[in-house]
């Protein structure tokens, strides 16, 4: 993890958000509430957010770790979806949402390589 001055902060807050989608991938599913283009949005968003925040906490060489992390993760959790039976179905295109988002969050923090969290914190510093 970078060295940051409120490290345990974002690190807190990363743990939050994939206790989140953990939450949201397992949480019993009414019948009709997930119509079909949303869940996929909502899979593509909740992963890129994950993988954004990670390049926030991790040096760029270690992208490759956080893409596989996450994959793990978003398949584990389509596995465990058809496993509980609760509502939810493990389906292939969760899954290429889940690695689509990954994609993006990644891409979108690479402009931010040095650490988006740092500028933050300087900015933070600066009022």
């Amino acid at each position: 993890m970078r060295p940051l001055r409120y490290g345990t902060a974002w690190l807190t807050t990363g743990v939050a958000l994939v206790a989140l989608v953990v939450y949201g991938s397992l949480a019993a599913n009414p019948q009709g509430l997930a119509v079909m283009p949303l869940d996929k949005l909502n899979h593509l968003l909740a992963y890129a957010v994950l993988a954004f925040w990670a390049t926030g906490l991790v040096h760029r060489t270690h992208y490759a770790k956080v893409a596989l992390t996450l994959a793990v993760l978003g398949l584990g959790l389509e596995g465990l979806q058809y496993a509980m039976a609760q509502g939810r179905a493990a389906e292939p295109l969760d899954m290429a949402a889940n690695l689509a988002g990954i994609a993006l969050g990644l891409f979108a923090g690479m402009p931010f390589a040095s650490g988006w969290t740092g500028r933050v914190e300087a900015w933070l510093a600066d009022r």
